[in-house]
């Protein structure tokens, strides 16, 4: 079984999870957390594998490949390249984080193009892992199954839940949310039976039907909310849904993972996407 890492994401726990399994880690999480990564690694790891390359999840890869001359990157196809220059990705981060992206974040370089191993889903990878394009949160994520434990390392496609608690949202930042593309791929994870989801944002959770139907729920919910409410009204209802859902701690941790200004942001902007579609298909007819 796979080791969870709380690598302590700004001296908070239960923000940010890597896993390490077998020579291989699963989202490294930004460089800001590097150290305390580095510190609980029990081998030297030979593979990352990228569920996406937010900078929650991916951050520290192109510094590890610096540490590790030998170790490779597992990322979907449409990721890839803004890890081998992330100038447009870190110009897109710097618009929403400003002059708090070193202390969030820390250092972003870039990975040497012949260190990535480009996915686009239904691979099999080294350590016995059966990759899936799972879309919806962001257009570039993929999930890792691991076909000997049964575990699934989902990134954020199956949402953000903080132990002990059960309550779980979708983390929903601009600027890829496809909510139509999110259920899909939690059908796609719920086809696997996995014996239980490896949540970046955070742990590992056995009951695995239950958990993706209260997603769907919530993703549904939300969606519907950012397209009836402001930005303030939706921000002021989460956050009472929250504090009514788990303790004050977790609350921190909850909303450290997912912003709640974010999650208005990205749907908002699913809805604004979706109605350009659509009176594009009605004037094409």
């Amino acid at each position: 079984m796979a080791r969870a890492i709380d690598v302590e994401h700004l001296g908070r726990d239960r923000v940010i999870c890597a896993y390490e399994t077998a020579g291989l880690i699963v989202d490294p999480g930004p460089a800001s957390s590097l150290d305390t990564l580095l510190d609980n690694l029990e081998e030297e790891p030979q593979a990352l594998l990228l569920t996406h390359i937010h900078l929650d999840h991916a951050g520290a890869a192109g510094v590890l490949c610096r540490k590790f001359p030998r170790l490779k990157v597992y990322v979907h196809e449409r990721g890839a390249r803004h890890l081998t220059d992330p100038s447009r990705l870190l110009a897109s981060a710097e618009r929403i984080y400003g002059d708090q992206m070193d202390r969030l974040w820390g250092e972003f370089a870039a990975v040497p193009e012949e260190r990535i191993v480009a996915l686009q889903g239904g691979e099999r990878i080294e350590g016995g892992f059966q990759v899936e394009y799972t879309p919806g949160h962001a257009s570039h994520h993929v999930s890792y199954f691991d076909e000997v434990t049964g575990d699934a390392f989902v990134g954020d496609v199956c949402g953000v839940r903080i132990p002990p608690h059960e309550y779980v949202i979708p983390p929903t930042p601009p600027p890829d949310i496809d909510v139509e593309a999110w259920l899909r791929s939690l059908d796609i994870v719920a086809s696997h039976r996995p014996r239980a989801l490896c949540l970046t944002h955070f742990g590992r959770f056995e009951n695995v039907g239950e958990h993706i139907d209260r997603l769907r729920e919530e993703l549904t919910l939300r969606a519907e909310k950012a397209r009836t409410l402001d930005s303030e009204a939706f921000e002021d209802w989460i956050l009472a849904e929250a504090r009514r859902a788990v303790d004050a701690d977790s609350v921190g941790s909850l909303f450290q993972a997912s912003v709640p200004s974010d999650m208005y942001d990205g749907l908002r902007r699913y809805w604004d996407k979706r109605a350009e579609r659509e009176a594009a298909e009605a004037t094409a007819r």
